[in-house]
């Protein structure tokens, strides 16, 4: 890590606390900064801001005092997920003080190169898949970001031996001014956040801050299966470097089956260790930077033939009486399920879908759930799952609850048949977030292995 003097003795406010709230708290400090963190949670409650106290670092929890900022802080470091709109960001700004997010200050004292992840779906995975890769390699590769490794505090004990494999969301990006991955992928963007952002087109301009300070020497990997993607590579200062399932493009491409890079051939696209067309999006994107990393086509091949998914992101769970659960509680929006539905053959998918109730309809999941062997539905948003369930002519049964739900989906399957829990929704209305409700699936689905 470097030891930048850029803070030295300036006042810095870290609002909001969380994992990246207290890693960026405790590199400014280190960093010889004058730091307050402002944290919502009451002081008793909060073990986070006890431990800072503790280490000398001022903290003022329980509400967000306006009259803090009359304190002539020069930079505030927001959590990702508080919004510009709120009274606190808004009262900085118009005072011109600077909204960054941990991110930004990770690369200020970075030593290692970064490549920088982000998209609607697909981050984490292909995060991971070139983290695994890199090593598999013989290289150094440190997850971090939004992944649940805060970059702030992986970046303190990463070298210019390492390479920092940072997973970004568009909340993150919205808080950068000089960050500068020497390889940036996008994934996809869909609308989704827009609850957050106010409209698409400000959440792709979030998403695109990653490539703002990229040169014609840094490399951006781009999905050419949207136009929108083909409109934004003309307008970046990076070297692009495409990738593409459906035609054959100068980087990654699928054809007959087959993954190619430049006219190599890498492997068989049903070689790839977990299933699902957005998989091979992913895996085409972890072999174009793969490629740029010098990586024997050999590793690659092994290492994502082996590759066996992320937590919650088509995890595959285990099979009982030759019945497979998978767990993809990430998928909470429609994209997603369909994507990790054109994996299997529909007739053996008993699906498991429900959750926050946004008033959509799911009309445009009625292709892809046509022919599955049932469904079972939850949540607040369950009338309109089971609308689309209907004009689909796919059977189902209500459920209260995840360990519920796991349970009626096995009653309903048969050898060979898989149980699938890819919610297309928020767990907000049941549960905190997806982790929690597919960690209540993977212990139901244990539950049930050990009673059998």
């Amino acid at each position: 890590m470097k030891q930048i003097e850029d803070f030295k003795n300036k006042k810095v406010l870290v609002l909001g606390l969380a994992k990246s709230g207290e890693s960026a708290a405790r590199l400014l400090d280190q960093l010889g900064a004058l730091v307050t963190v402002n944290d919502g949670k009451p002081f008793d409650e909060n073990p986070t801001a006890q431990s800072l106290l503790e280490d000398g670092i001022r903290v003022i929890c329980g509400s967000h005092p306006l009259e803090l900022l009359d304190e002539e802080f020069e930079l505030l470091v927001k959590n990702p997920g508080i919004r510009y709109d709120n009274p606190m960001v808004e009262k900085a700004l118009a005072k011109g003080i600077p909204v960054w997010t941990e991110v930004e200050l990770a690369y200020l004292v970075s030593e290692a190169p970064i490549i920088g992840i982000t998209g609607s779906n697909g981050k984490t995975t292909t995060t991971t898949m070139i983290a695994e890769v890199l090593n598999a390699g013989g290289q150094s590769a440190k997850l971090c970001g939004n992944i649940g490794f805060p970059a702030s505090d992986v970046v303190q004990g990463a070298t210019d031996k390492d390479t920092l494999v940072m997973e970004l969301s568009s909340f993150q990006l919205m808080g950068v001014e000089t960050f500068r991955p020497h390889i940036a992928v996008m994934t996809n963007v869909m609308p989704t956040h827009i609850d957050y952002h106010g409209s698409f087109e400000e959440y792709v301009a979030a998403k695109w801050h990653i490539q703002d300070q990229m040169t014609d020497q840094d490399y951006l990997v781009l999905n050419m299966n949207q136009e929108l993607a083909k409109d934004l590579a003309a307008k970046t200062q990076a070297t692009v470097l495409p990738f593409s399932t459906t035609e054959k493009v100068d980087g990654a491409y699928l054809e007959d089956g087959q993954l190619y890079f430049k006219g190599e051939l890498i492997m068989s696209a049903d070689e790839i260790g977990v299933p699902g067309s957005h998989n091979i999006e992913n895996a085409l994107a972890t072999i174009a930077v793969a490629k740029l990393s010098g990586i024997d086509n050999k590793v690659i091949k092994e290492t994502l033939s082996h590759f066996g998914g992320v937590k919650h992101r088509l995890q595959y769970v285990t099979e009982i009486r030759k019945v497979r659960f998978y767990n993809d509680s990430k998928s909470t929006n429609i994209l997603a399920t369909q994507k990790a539905l054109s994996g299997f053959d529909n007739s053996k998918v008993i699906l498991i879908a429900g959750g926050l109730d946004r008033g959509n309809e799911f009309d445009e999941l009625v292709p892809d759930i046509i022919g599955l062997k049932a469904m079972v539905i939850l949540g607040q948003s369950a009338p309109r799952v089971k609308r689309a369930a209907e004009k689909a002519g796919v059977d189902f049964v209500d459920a209260t609850d995840i360990a519920d739900a796991t349970y009626k989906a096995f009653a309903l399957a048969s050898e060979g048949d898989i149980v699938l829990l890819s919610p297309a929704n928020a767990s907000w209305d049941m549960y905190p977030n997806f982790e929690v409700r597919g960690d209540l699936f993977l212990s139901t689905v244990a539950t049930l292995k050990e009673s059998i």
